[in-house]
């Protein structure tokens, strides 16, 4: 059964990504066509990076990069919920993306984001980044307002055309997972 790691990219305090990140997996979950996990940055502990080599060395020497690779490599595709911090993407998701190299390649990725204006332009490096890891990024996304999908730009409450969006994301990063199989059986 193709696996699909649903990433939660924010690791601050009191974040609305967590609302999203488990709306998705709800959502997910009702599919019968992959498996779904919810993976959380905070429950991993990632410091600044700290590796001495190259992630595309795979000379991995801390535990908890070692941790971090085989939780990675043990999904087929991905999609990453991500808020927009300053035009861009959280440092947390950024360093944990940079931790590994190999256990990113040749798999599928789409985006949930939200921000003022739905986190695209997060989502615009985070295509750029997946596009150097060899990922797949799914033209499909979701971007959630803060105005619009969010009552008092904290409590989650996404407009009913947000369902479908996700749907869409969802079918377009199954569809290229499956696709790459081939690829990530070399």
């Amino acid at each position: 059964m193709t696996k699909i790691g649903i990433i939660l990219g924010s690791t601050r305090p009191g974040r609305n990504g967590e609302a999203v990140a488990c709306w998705v997996h709800e959502i997910a979950a009702q599919r019968t066509d992959a498996e779904f996990e919810l993976v959380d940055l905070a429950d991993h502990k990632l410091p600044l990076l700290d590796e001495a080599y190259p992630p595309s060395m795979g000379q991995y020497a801390q535990p908890h990069t070692q941790a971090w690779a085989e939780k990675i490599a043990s999904f087929d595709g991905f999609v990453i919920v991500t808020p927009e911090y300053n035009r861009s993407v959280p440092g947390a998701l950024k360093n944990a993306i940079d931790f590994l190299y190999a256990e990113w390649a040749n798999k599928a990725v789409g985006f949930v984001s939200y921000g003022a204006t739905g986190g695209t332009r997060a989502v615009e490096h985070l295509r750029l980044i997946a596009g150097e890891l060899q990922m797949a990024d799914v033209r499909s996304q979701v971007a959630l307002s803060l105005f619009n999908d969010f009552e008092s730009f904290s409590t989650f409450k996404p407009i009913d055309a947000q369902h479908d969006a996700l749907t869409a994301t969802l079918d377009q990063v199954i569809a290229w997972t499956n696709a790459l199989a081939p690829l990530r059986s070399h």
